[in-house]
């Protein structure tokens, strides 16, 4: 599968913090991230690109499409970010680190961007202290966007986030119900949170998070959280434009209660592993793409229908269905083969897991 890796573009002005910058992205692409070193011209060399002039219009090139990572002052690093910060929902990862690699702080995007992990992870890396003030993470308490980035959750509702942490803060407990027959949980569940059985226990409380596919009632003070749980199996003709499939993929996915951001990948035979619709859409909505060959595709024993047709032209009798069983592997179809305009898609669930921690168990 074609992973969507982080990527990562490091800053630095002075010789020293040079020095450091090819350290740092030596060791980020060690641990598995796309990462470019950057230095005033003056300290650039083969390891590092010189920085543009206007550094101010470099750092917003892209803007929350890559982190960010300084290497010296954090005012250097509020100036050049300051045109182009939006909120924690859109902005990237933004990281100040000294140029003696003594301390790594979060200063942008700490939880959703994922700036606290990164500084964690380097820190880990580099014998540095990674300085967090961010105020769930120092008073050791839950957040409702961390909970839903490390559950693989698409947060719908950002002031609702908002006060959900708040309410935390104030020492409020907050329900969780996941709408879901069977899910699993990882790690021990906070104190702050009460997980319930059914959705009357859940509404008895101020706040609650609502763990389903669409919202259920309109109660003020839920938080839904749709899971990131669907393997999308596509088949199409060559060509296809990205409007038409990604208008395609909608409509399955409304079929089901389901929205885009529910798709956790998409998957293919190899034969389409350079379509620009695919591979734009996966860019889009940064999904990953993973691609079999037919003979994998066969190992699939049962299928809803099949196609002599496809099976001439690809090798296999039904591609997206398939493709979308192999990619989801243990979870469960919910869509069989559904045929579109030039296009083909099944859709696979897998299963839920609430991620507090590391020790994983079954929950029904």
């Amino acid at each position: 599968m074609a992973e969507i890796k982080q990527k990562i573009r490091v800053f630095s002005f002075t010789r020293t913090g040079t020095e450091l910058n090819k350290k740092i992205c030596g060791r980020l692409r060690r641990m598995g991230k796309t990462c470019a070193g950057y230095a005033v011209k003056k300290y650039a060399d083969a390891e590092t690109e010189p920085l543009p002039e206007d550094i101010r219009g470099f750092t917003g090139e892209d803007w929350g499409r890559y982190d960010l990572i300084f290497i010296g002052a954090a005012g250097i690093a509020v100036r050049y970010i300051a045109p182009w910060v939006k909120d924690k929902f859109t902005d990237p990862a933004v990281l100040v680190m000294d140029e003696r690699g003594q301390y790594v702080i979060p200063v942008l995007s700490g939880h959703v961007g994922g700036a606290v992990r990164l500084a964690i992870e380097l820190a880990s890396e580099t014998g540095a202290e990674a300085v967090i003030t961010t105020a769930t993470d120092v008073q050791g308490k839950f957040a409702a966007d961390v909970f839903a980035k490390e559950s693989g959750l698409h947060l719908e509702d950002r002031e609702e986030a908002r006060a959900i942490s708040a309410a935390v803060l104030e020492g409020e407990r907050i329900a969780l119900f996941p709408e879901y027959p069977g899910f699993y949980i990882k790690g021990n569940i906070p104190r702050e949170i009460c997980l319930c059985k059914t959705w009357e226990e859940a509404v008895s409380f101020p706040h609650r998070i609502l763990v389903a596919d669409r919202s259920r009632s309109p109660e003020k003070g839920t938080l839904l959280l749709r899971p990131r749980n669907v393997a999308a199996g596509i088949g199409c003709r060559r060509g296809i434009s990205e409007e038409l499939l990604e208008s395609g993929l909608k409509s399955a996915l409304a079929e089901q209660g389901l929205v885009i951001e529910q798709v956790k990948a998409l998957a293919s035979i190899d034969l389409k592993k350079d379509e620009p619709a695919l591979l734009s859409l996966a860019e889009k909505y940064r999904i990953p793409f993973a691609v079999y060959t037919a003979r994998e595709l066969g190992e699939i024993r049962e299928v809803t229908s099949r196609s002599d047709f496809v099976e001439r032209t690809a090798g296999v009798d039904n591609v997206c269905e398939r493709a979308a069983l192999l990619c989801g592997k243990g979870g469960k179809l919910i869509q069989g083969k559904r045929i579109g305009e030039s296009m083909t898609s099944a859709l696979v669930r897998m299963p839920v897991t609430l991620d507090f921690g590391s020790e994983v168990r079954r929950q029904v």
